[in-house]
Parts: C-alpha cells; structure tokens; sequence
C-alpha cells in the first residue's frame, strides 16, 4: 500500500492556506503532500494514522506534520452509515516551509522556530492548553487577510516552538531521510544507525563515534531522548518493518530480518511493545483503511 500524492500547489495560491474543513467524514485517503500542516480537530472521533504512529482522535487534537508525511483520518464507523448526521470538522492550515522566504527561519531569532519544523518531519503531537488557544486563533485566521495570516501563523508557530507538552509520532526508522539538527555529535550517530541498523550495533563502537566512553555516551543519549540507545535502535527498526509491511513486498520473516531482527520471536515481541500490536495486525489494521 503506497500512499498517495496529493498536489496541493493549484490549491496553494497564497503563502499560506486556511480553512475550516466541515464534512459528514474526513476524506479517506492514505495521501502526503509538500506542504506542512497543521490540523486542529474540531468534533468528530476516529483512528489517525500517520507514519506508522496509530492513534485514536478527538476533538481538540492538534497535529503538525511535515512535508511529505502520510497520513489519514479515519472517522468511527458511525460517520459512515447513510443516516447519519454527524459531522468531521476541523481547522486545517497548509504552508510551504519556505512560505516567509528561503532563509527566513534560519535567523537567530527563529531558531526555536526552525527546530519545530524540523521535528515536525516525525508529526507532533501537541497537549495541555496551547490547543484550545491555538484552535481559537486559527479560526479567526479565517477571518484575516493575506498579510495578517502570514504574520499571525509565524506567531503560533513560535508559541508551538515553546510548548513543552508535545511529543513525536514517527520513528525515526519509518522517515526515509532525516533532518539535521543542531546536534554534529549525534548527527554522526544517526548516520551510523541508518546505514547498519541491519546488522549488529555495539555500544563501544557508537560511543567511539563520540569521542565518549560508554557511560558518559549512555547518560548523553539518555539526556537527549529520553530513552536508552537500544530501545531508540529498537523503534527505528520496527519503524523500518512498519514501512515494510506496508508495501506488502515481503512476508513477516523475511522483514523480521531485513529490519535487523536475528530471530522472529524477538522481532514479534519487541513490535508488540513497541506498537502495540503484532506485525500480521498492524498489516491487517492499515489494510482496512484502504
């Protein structure tokens, strides 16, 4: 299952583009596009997918996800039925990231801002108060001109870069390319886990990359992620088996090892910790969908 492009660019007629989407369900469409966007769930429930995160919705959820990240909205079943009367709304900006000019959000002053955009390529998820403040600003963005827009989705956007209650949705390992960050040191690190994340990974030989000894290199990566370097390899190779089973090219055992497992009862057990289900029903779960 390949998810499907959408050219949003004959849409995209301004720098930035708001609306307020109100539909009997969200358009069931396992789509991505070029834009970056940001969605602010207004009513309506269901199942969201994006990467291989697998969540369920409601109203007040806000969502920002990169460029060409897949996603969908899955309304419950009841937004289907022929006699119902509800309602998918939601408050949904797309913008180029380059809406402001080419080297806008590399300004010192933007810092924080371009951070965002660059985790964004995972997908945030954002909690507390700052959706309910963010889901009233942009619907009076409804309401504004073109200039007034541009200036005003910089400022939530620098609100967003500030809001500690947010959190990935992505693995790493599902995101084909990753974004550079600040961050040379573990910038080597990534690197060194793309290309061999297939193979066995020592910890003498990423702490050497580092020019740190194991334990100072597992308290700095704990630091940074919040968790240890092997759950983090974990994610990333169940995020690439994710990706595999999507597009339905190889059976379970043979993507048990072409995402670095060495047998398929750890591979199971370590997909079933980490998503939550097995791999034959994450497969089975996506392929309803479509």
């Amino acid at each position: 299952m390949k998810p499907k492009f959408i050219d949003r660019s004959t849409h995209l007629y301004k720098s930035i583009n708001v609306e307020e989407h109100c539909y009997p369900h969200f358009l069931k469409v396992w789509h991505y596009h070029a834009e970056i966007e940001l969605v602010s769930i207004v009513a309506s429930s269901g199942t969201r997918f994006i990467g291989d995160s697998i969540k369920k919705f409601q109203p007040d959820d806000l969502i920002l996800i990169g460029e060409h990240v897949p996603h969908l909205w899955l309304n419950d079943h009841a937004y289907f039925r022929k006699s119902s009367t509800l309602e998918a709304r939601a408050l949904v900006v797309h913008f180029d990231r380059n809406f402001a000019g080419t080297d806008f959000f590399q300004i010192p002053e933007m810092k924080s801002v371009n951070d965002l955009l660059v985790r964004a390529s995972y997908g945030i998820e954002f909690q507390g108060s700052i959706k309910t403040k963010i889901r009233q600003r942009l619907h009076k963005m409804l309401e504004m001109d073109n200039f007034q827009r541009v200036m005003e989705l910089i400022n939530i956007l620098k609100s967003l870069s500030a809001a500690d209650t947010c959190q990935p949705l992505c693995s790493p390992g599902f995101i084909n390319a990753f974004g550079k960050g600040e961050n040379k040191r573990m910038d080597i690190v990534y690197e060194y886990i793309i290309d061999n994340f297939k193979e066995e990974i020592s910890l003498d030989k990423i702490a050497s990359l580092t020019n740190m000894n194991k334990s100072s290199f597992c308290r700095y990566f704990r630091k940074v992620h919040n968790k240890t370097l092997t759950l983090y390899i974990n994610e990333f190779r169940i995020g690439y088996a994710c990706k595999l089973l999507l597009e339905r090219q190889f059976n379970i055992s043979e993507i048990c090892f072409e995402s670095g497992f060495k047998n398929i009862s750890n591979f199971n057990r370590q997909f079933k910790e980490i998503m939550g289900l097995s791999p034959s029903g994450y497969r089975n779960k996506y392929a309803a969908i479509v």
